[in-house]
């Protein structure tokens, strides 16, 4: 064999044994979900026969010749039985793309399908498309909603100027897609943006995240949420904020839907990420709250604080100190499955179930947004606590 072909074959095996790596649960969770000792995909996931020409004529130093930089913010779906997330790849160029990964357990063993996905353009091409979330909607599509980044057009010399919107593409079978028109909105620029996954009196709800510039959100922000009459030209007409971003908490800058949210016989379940500033730079955590069963965009119940932040490794990568989700998964044991990335590089999980995340939601205090409020609710538990310890001890 040559040499050429043994080292092909040594990556391949090495590549084998990354994917097939078992993950396993570590110890001490917090009792509200668990965490896994490895992440779920990275960029070294991505198989070999993407990255590297195979053919020793036209790549006799098997060289990398289309680098991957990063696999993160992946939108999920439980699909025929099947953990399916909808993974943004980054290429060593900066431009990202969306490719399938499935695994049997939703915890290891995630394989990207061959080929990423082929996503038509619109009359104006994207830049860059990235963050989708998958809706498996009851009309019977599955629509994907991801951000499509393009150059503002209206300061052509400055070459960081960006714009971001909403666009829209559904499908059958996670295999070809249909491109729609992108959101309408008169809200100033869209990212963050989820398909509510039922009819509201026969139209599509969306939850939106409405700001004033690509990076900063302005006089806008915060989860909103508006009605369109139909996806294949959607417009959002008139939007309410549902959950707005508030001062000295984890979501003072800016805020925004991850998931579609999961229904529950007792209100909606919703995981959202929140941003602040710090001497260090934006911080990403995220929080869940509840809403109404028959009013999704009504909150009734918002536990206080971070529900996942990044820890450890998770807070080093391309943007540091990021824990970031666009996609869960409940199965038919209603054991969820949170789909989460750190640091804008890699992919993990935490696992849960609906009961523990209602409980969570719904008996974990509110903020009081005050020091002295949030002394006052943490020494109801000690005082409660104090009584019990002897019991237990």
């Amino acid at each position: 064999m040559s040499s050429f072909k043994e080292q092909a074959r040594t990556l391949l095996q090495q590549h084998e044994a990354l994917v097939s790596k078992k993950n396993n649960k570590r110890a001490n969770g917090n009792g509200i979900y668990d965490c896994y000792e490895n992440p779920i995909l990275t960029a070294e996931h991505a198989p070999i026969f993407w990255r590297y020409d195979l053919n020793e004529k036209t790549n006799p130093f098997l060289m990398e010749r289309q680098g991957v930089n990063a696999a993160f913010n992946s939108g999920a779906i439980y699909w025929n039985g099947k953990y399916v997330l909808a993974v943004r790849v980054e290429g060593v160029d900066r431009k990202s793309f969306f490719a399938i990964a499935e695994s049997p357990n939703g915890i290891d063993n995630f394989r990207f399908w061959d080929y990423p996905i082929t996503l038509p353009e619109t009359d104006r091409p994207d830049t860059n498309v990235y963050d989708m979330r998958l809706t498996a909607h009851e009309d019977g599509w599955i629509y994907g909603l991801f951000c499509t980044e393009r150059k503002d057009l209206t300061r052509p010399d400055d070459t960081s100027a960006a714009e971001a919107q909403c666009g829209i593409a559904r499908t059958r079978d996670l295999k070809t897609w249909e491109r729609l028109p992108d959101l309408i909105t008169y809200s100033g620029q869209q990212r963050n943006v989820v398909l509510h996954p039922e009819f509201i009196d026969g139209k599509y709800g969306l939850y939106t995240r409405p700001q004033d510039g690509f990076i900063s959100v302005g006089g806008g922000g915060g989860v909103g949420w508006g009605l369109t009459e139909t996806m294949t030209n959607a417009e959002v007409k008139s939007e309410v904020i549902v959950d707005p971003k508030i001062y000295h908490t984890i979501k003072e800058v800016k805020n925004g839907q991850g998931p579609a949210p999961i229904k529950t016989a007792e209100g909606w379940l919703h995981l959202a990420h929140g941003v602040r500033n710090t001497a260090a730079g934006l911080r990403y955590t995220l929080y869940m709250f509840m809403t109404e069963l028959a009013r999704p965009w009504v909150i009734s119940h918002r536990p206080a604080g971070h529900f996942i932040a990044p820890h450890g490794e998770e807070r080093v990568g391309d943007v540091s100190n990021v824990a970031f989700s666009n996609g869960w998964i409940v199965n038919e044991k209603n054991e969820v499955f949170i789909y989460y990335a750190s640091s804008d590089t890699r992919m993990h999980v935490a696992t849960s179930t609906v009961e523990k995340l209602i409980d969570y939601c719904k008996n974990t205090p509110e903020d009081g947004l005050r020091s002295a409020a949030s002394v006052a609710v943490r020494n109801e538990l000690i005082s409660a606590n104090l009584h019990l310890l002897k019991d237990l001890v």
